[in-house]
């Protein structure tokens, strides 16, 4: 309780002390009002209602997802925003955040468990995570010295017997080499419990054996499955055919040693090669328009615009990120929206609205070449041009992204022998491919597109002319 003199100070009613003792009782009064200041903050605030967190809006399409991963558990401290769980859905990973800062109280759903939009997952209780830390600190200060004292109670008289029997050595001796015995034998009783550990792990996963057949069954990712049956809707819906060409290389690979410096210091950007195909492409499309179109119903859709999609190969499954308005940009802008994408890709935040729409896609083999850890740049094509194609691939037709119209599918690049003006030279050259839904595009539209992608980029200046 406070004296009535504090009170009638802090209502104003009286004047501060001007000796020293007298202050020295105020600054102890006052330093006893905030300690009961605190502990009454610290009560109230148990006394707040836990909240129940539900499973947030994830898209429009949809309605469940899969919990993959529980990042806190019950009694944890969580700070405003951190993640809290990780659903899994067929398209995208969705993060779980604590609304505000508090602790975990209680998880409702378990992990690999189906969790619909609008259901409770986890309880939490508001409030800040180091509240309840200070004044656990400052109520057991008197009862500290009490411990204490029972301790030295407790070892004096232990040293007392043994400082009053120095004449017969062995007891001693032997009661310290008792004791150094215990002190042995502590840790041999942990052991024990490590040959039960290897039982266990031998019952749930026993040594192989040469020769033996094992099967393990594995649950199919919701985004895998998706993938199957995108990939298998859009064999059954397009009529594909795939038609190929070669690109000498040798012009655009000048053209990136020349300018790949002289880029990387005004624009912080490394140039590579993506953003040249990328540019050839939506050239290509605007003088094909039936390869940037879609079938919808009994009608075609024509645009005017490229969104560009590009396959990206994450850790769970293919991804195709979109490039919006492909054909207002330059080469740098390219490579800047590219390399941003391909961070979000391999970092598992891209949105549905990231790799929404899309008109034509290019793809990559392998794909999974973007996410290298050494390749941060997200340039591939400098694997293709400095490695040889360790990861390429020759050959391959690309499956159409439907509804698009067409994909377009960049192999390795490989040093060959090929006659230019009647002579046997040396050129690096890579195998594109152009699978194109026959429905749209007849052979001569799409032989005519993928030779304009090549003519543009065997000669890139080509591409200030248009």
């Amino acid at each position: 309780m406070l004296s009535k003199r504090i009170i009638a100070i802090a209502q104003g009613r009286a004047l501060l002390p001007r000796n020293r003792a007298g202050a020295v009782a105020l600054s102890r009064g006052w330093s006893v009002a905030s300690t009961s200041a605190r502990v009454a903050q610290f009560h109230s605030s148990k006394l707040l209602q836990a909240e129940t967190i539900k499973v947030p809006q994830m898209a429009e399409s949809i309605s469940e997802g899969t919990l993959k991963t529980w990042h806190k558990q019950p009694g944890d401290p969580v700070e405003a925003d951190e993640e809290v769980a990780t659903i899994e859905t067929d398209k995208i990973d969705v993060s779980v955040n604590a609304p505000s800062a508090g602790t975990i109280t209680e998880l409702l759903a378990g992990e690999e468990d189906t969790v619909a939009v609008g259901q409770d997952l986890f309880r939490f209780e508001p409030g800040e995570a180091g509240a309840a830390a200070a004044p656990k600190e400052g109520v057991p200060e008197t009862k500290e010295p009490k411990p204490e004292k029972e301790a030295e109670a407790k070892i004096e008289p232990k040293e007392q017997p043994v400082e009053k029997a120095p004449p017969p050595p062995p007891p001693p001796a032997r009661e310290g080499g008792e004791a150094k015995k215990e002190i042995k034998e502590a840790p041999k009783a942990a052991p024990p419990s490590k040959p039960k550990e290897a039982a266990k792990e031998i019952e749930v996963a026993p040594p192989r054996v040469a020769g033996a057949r094992t099967e393990t069954h594995v649950k199919m990712s919701r985004m895998r499955l998706r993938i199957a049956e995108r990939l298998k809707e859009s064999q059954n819906a397009a009529a594909s055919l795939t038609t190929f060409n070669e690109i000498d290389m040798s012009s655009l690979i000048d053209f990136r040693k020349k300018y790949k410096e002289e880029v990387l210091k005004t624009q912080g950007v490394k140039l590579g090669f993506m953003s040249p195909f990328a540019k050839a492409c939506c050239l290509a499309l605007k003088e094909i328009p039936g390869a940037n179109a879609s079938i919808e119903g009994d009608s075609i859709v024509y645009r005017d615009y490229v969104d560009l999609s590009v396959a990206v190969a994450t850790p769970k499954g293919l991804v195709t990120p979109v490039v919006r308005n492909a054909d207002s940009m330059n080469f740098v802008e390219i490579e800047k929206e590219i390399a941003a994408l391909g961070r979000k890709a391999r970092d598992g935040k891209l949105t549905l609205e990231d790799m929404a729409g899309g008109t034509f896609t290019m793809c990559v083999f392998p794909p999974r070449c973007f996410l290298l850890p050494t390749h941060s740049d997200l340039n591939l094509f400098r694997l293709f041009s400095s490695n040889g194609g360790v990861f390429g691939s020759l050959y391959g037709t690309p499956i159409i992204n439907v509804p698009q119209a067409a994909v377009l599918g960049m192999h390795t690049i490989k040093e060959r022998a090929v006659v230019v003006n009647g002579q046997i030279v040396i050129r690096p050259i890579m195998v594109v491919a152009l699978t194109y839904d026959h429905r749209l595009l007849d052979g001569r539209e799409a032989v005519t597109f993928l030779v304009k992608i090549r003519d543009y980029l065997e000669d890139p200046r080509r591409m200030l002319l248009v």
